[in-house]
């Protein structure tokens, strides 16, 4: 009996390779194509929420702060308020980084205007000296892009699918690049797939737009299973973070993998010179960083001479 089932398995093995190797044969990788957003040379360097080591946090303080080291993007967060403005914000609440409290869906946008986002911020030397600084102030999606006309933002929809604010956000997100035609200059993620496919929804192929936490887990896996050329890629770029859960989401393999696509791969939240440059080495092509001061350096040194 053991000798029978000891070649029962090994068939079973066998057809399994067999067809697996047929299905890898048969499915060739589709290459995403590169939207302008992703045009320009590598290595692409972002501002987390503008810099938010420099400056308060997704505010204009840190946006000009971080255009000042000629970062190639902001990556930002936004939600909606409660007369339905798009404003640039991390949290549900307004409590961690203001002098107010309160749910940024239930206040408006005249409230949250009138906040000091520089109140708590401390600087690197623990001054606060952006508290009462006229540019540390909420400001809405619309501002930032005519602020900065042509500049990349990479825009991470925060309100979940399941909330008013969430079903309402994918729609009015296209309406308002459409509306500024910033259709090539900006790029949409969310830790929600459910979101990012709500956007594409109305987008169509028009705006570049970045995995999900699913997405992501979905093509690593199919990596690690050694069954990549299974997978058929519908965003542009992945964001990760180096490690999760233990897992090392480095390997230059996995990202010479993504590569293959067309698929930008870029690493959050990087803070220090040393890791920048590993990454970079290893085949990066996109940095987000709290400190786009020491990534000016690094670039103009090593990357861009």
């Amino acid at each position: 009996m053991n000798k029978k089932r000891t070649i029962a398995a090994l068939a079973a093995v066998t057809v399994y390779m067999g067809a697996t190797a047929a299905m890898k044969a048969m499915i060739k990788p589709h290459k995403r194509a590169v939207k302008p957003y992703f045009s320009s040379r590598s290595p692409y360097i972002f501002a987390h929420r503008g810099g938010m080591q420099l400056a308060p946090e997704n505010t204009m303080a840190a946006f000009k702060e971080a255009k000042a080291f000629q970062v190639d993007g902001f990556e930002i967060d936004i939600r909606l308020t409660q007369d339905g403005e798009i404003v640039v914000f991390h949290d549900a609440y307004v409590d961690r980084v203001s002098d107010g409290s309160g749910k940024v869906s239930e206040l408006t946008l005249e409230a949250l205007r009138s906040l000091d986002v520089g109140y708590h911020f401390k600087d690197v030397y623990g001054n606060h000296s952006f508290r009462g600084h006229h540019d540390a102030k909420i400001v809405t999606l619309k501002d930032l892009i005519e602020a900065f006309p042509g500049m990349r933002i990479n825009i991470d929809i925060k309100d979940a699918p399941d909330t008013t604010a969430g079903r309402r956000v994918p729609s009015q997100l296209y309406q308002l690049i459409d509306a500024l035609d910033a259709f090539d200059h900006v790029l949409v993620t969310s830790f929600y797939a459910e979101q990012v496919q709500r956007f594409k929804h109305y987008a169509q192929d028009r705006v570049a737009t970045g995995a999900s936490q699913t997405e992501a887990a979905k093509a690593f896996l199919l990596f690690k299973l050694g069954l990549g050329q299974l997978y058929q890629p519908a965003i542009d770029t992945f964001q990760l973070p180096v490690h999760y859960s233990g897992i090392r989401l480095d390997n230059p393999r996995f990202i010479s993998y993504l590569q293959r696509y067309n698929i930008a791969v870029g690493y959050w939240v990087i803070n220090t010179i040393d890791e920048m440059d590993d990454l970079l080495t290893k085949g990066a092509h996109t940095i987000v960083t709290d400190r786009p001061d020491l990534a000016y350096h690094l670039v103009q040194e090593k990357y861009r001479k």
